[in-house]
C-alpha cells in the first residue's frame, strides 16, 4: 500500500500531511489560508513530492456541499472568507490527481479522530463539539458520521438566554438566539471586553458560558442520545469549564433522563491539536 494524504482546511491555516498505512506521519506542513486557487497551489505543490498517494482525506471549513448527487458537490458554499465562495475545492484536487478523496467538514474530521482513537473510542454514538472562533459539531450515530441534506450545523441551535446575560449576540444571522452567537470565542471577548484567556476562573463569564454549553449538551442528549459528548476547540481549554458545564447540565436535565456518570459523559478531547489531521487519515483509509 502507498501513502495516505490529509488536508485540514481551516479558515485561518491549512495543515497538509502524508502518512503510511499505520498512520505514521512521513511529512507535514502548514501555511496561512489565502484564496482558493493560491491555497490549493500550495497544497498540490506539497503532494507533488509523492507519487504513491492512494487516497486523501479532506476536512474543510464550511459551509461545504457534501451531497454527492448535488451539482455543487465538493464546492465551498457562501462564506465570508475571501476567494472561497463557490470554489470547486474537490474538483481542483481531482483535476490534479484522480484518486479517492474523503470530503467532509473540519469538525467531522476532528470528531472522527476522537471516535476512532480519542475520547470516544469505546462508544458507537457520540457528539464532538468544537468551541472556538465558531461552534460546530461532528456527530457519529451507529458508527457513522451523520449527514442528510447537508452536514449538521449544530452550532446554530437556538438557546434560552442566561437570566444575567444582556449581550446582543455575535451571530450575523441569529444574533443572541443561537449557540455560536452566545458561546463562541468572539462572543466571550465582545461580551466582557477581554480575551477568554484573560478572564479569571471566578468570573461570571464562565458560569454563563457553562450554562450555554450545558444547554447545548442537553439538546443533543434529548435528540441523539449519544454515549459521550466531547468538547474541543480553544474555549474548552479552560479547565474550570468542565465542572461548571457538568453541574449546569445536571441542573437543567433535572433528572429527566438517565445518562452515564457526567465525568465520563461530558469530556475534553484526547487527541488535542492532532485530531483534525488524524481524522483525515482515518477517513482516507476507509476508501481503500
Amino acid at each position: 500500500m502507498g501513502l495516505l494524504g490529509a488536508i485540514e482546511a481551516g479558515g485561518t491555516k491549512f495543515v497538509v500531511a502524508v502518512a503510511d498505512e499505520n498512520f505514521n506521519i512521513v511529512a507535514r506542513t502548514a501555511f496561512p489560508t489565502l484564496d482558493g486557487e493560491k491555497t490549493l497551489d500550495q497544497v498540490i505543490a506539497f503532494f507533488d513530492q509523492y507519487d504513491n498517494i492512494d487516497a486523501v482525506g479532506i476536512a474543510a471549513f464550511g459551509p461545504i456541499d457534501i451531497v454527492p448527487e448535488s451539482k455543487t458537490y465538493g464546492y465551498v458554499l457562501d462564506t465570508p472568507k475571501h476567494g472561497w465562495s463557490g470554489y470547486n475545492f474537490l474538483g481542483r484536487m481531482k483535476a490534479w490527481r484522480d484518486i479517492p478523496y474523503y470530503w467532509t467538514t473540519d469538525v467531522n474530521g476532528a470528531g472522527w479522530a476522537e471516535f476512532e482513537t480519542g475520547a470516544a473510542k469505546d462508544v458507537h454514538n457520540m457528539v464532538y463539539l468544537t468551541v472556538g472562533t465558531g461552534v460546530g459539531a461532528g456527530i457519529v450515530s451507529g458508527n457513522r458520521l451523520v449527514s442528510g441534506y447537508g452536514h449538521p450545523e449544530a452550532g446554530h441551535i437556538f438557546l434560552q438566554k442566561h437570566p444575567e446575560d444582556t449581550y446582543a449576540g455575535h451571530c450575523p444571522f441569529h444574533g443572541d438566539n443561537c449557540l455560536e452567537g452566545l458561546a463562541a470565542g468572539p462572543a466571550i471577548e465582545e461580551r466582557w471586553g477581554m480575551s477568554a484567556k484573560d478572564i479569571p476562573d471566578d468570573h461570571l463569564a464562565w458560569r454563563i458560558e457553562a450554562y450555554y454549553l450545558a444547554q447545548a449538551a442537553l439538546d443533543y442528549t434529548m435528540i441523539l442520545r449519544p454515549e459521550k459528548i466531547v468538547f474541543g476547540g480553544g474555549v474548552p481549554h479552560r479547565e474550570i469549564l468542565f465542572p461548571l458545564v457538568r453541574e449546569s447540565f445536571a441542573e437543567q436535565m433535572s433528572d429527566y433522563l438517565d445518562v452515564p456518570p457526567l465525568d465520563d459523559y461530558i469530556v475534553p478531547v484526547a487527541n488535542g491539536d492532532n485530531a483534525g489531521i488524524l481524522g483525515c487519515f482515518y477517513l482516507a483509509k476507509t476508501l481503500l
